[in-house]
Order: structure tokens, then sequence, then C-alpha cells
């Protein structure tokens, strides 16, 4: 199994596709309502932790499976995940959100 193989498989790109709503969803709110903290957490900012916090079953899920069977397929698909989930966070962190 190559990579592409690995990455179609839905443990894989589910978290991805996650990982991608949770940049969108900063990027847009930030776009619409600026980068100014708020006193209480939005609904954007909810929605940012709950596809962040689930896509751990799923990168667990996918670590237990496919890494035994296709180790290097495997962690360069769990570190695009990881790469991901940092894209995501960074723009919360970098603006202070």
């Amino acid at each position: 199994m190559s990579i592409t193989s690995t990455l179609k498989r839905p443990s894989a790109l589910i978290p991805l596709a996650m990982s991608l709503s949770a940049l969108a969803l900063v990027l847009a709110h930030t776009a619409l309502y600026g980068a100014a903290r708020e006193a209480d957490e939005g609904s954007a900012a909810h929605m940012w932790q709950l596809l962040i916090a689930g896509q751990i079953p799923f990168i667990a899920y996918f670590a237990v499976t496919r890494i035994p069977r296709r180790p290097k397929a495997a962690l360069m698909v769990l570190g695009m995940q990881l790469l991901a989930v940092f894209a995501a966070a960074a723009p919360v962190f970098i603006l202070g959100l």
C-alpha cells in the first residue's frame, strides 16, 4: 500500500477535513468580525474546539490500525494530520483569539 491508498481511508481523511474546517472557521470568523478578543467565547470558538478535539478518536484509531500494517505510509499520514492540526491552531495562538 502506498501513501495515496492509505490516505483514502476515512480514518485518515476525516481528521484532515476537520482541521481544514477548523482553519476555515477561524479565518472566516476573523475576516468577518476581526481579531479582537471577546469577553465570552462565541459559537465559532466552541465549534473550533469541537473540531480539534473530535479528531483525537479518529487519529488514535488510524494509528492503532494502520501503523502495524504499513508503518511508513501511516507515519507519513500521521505527520500530515499533525501538521494540519498545527495549521488550524496557529491563527488562534498567533492572533490571541
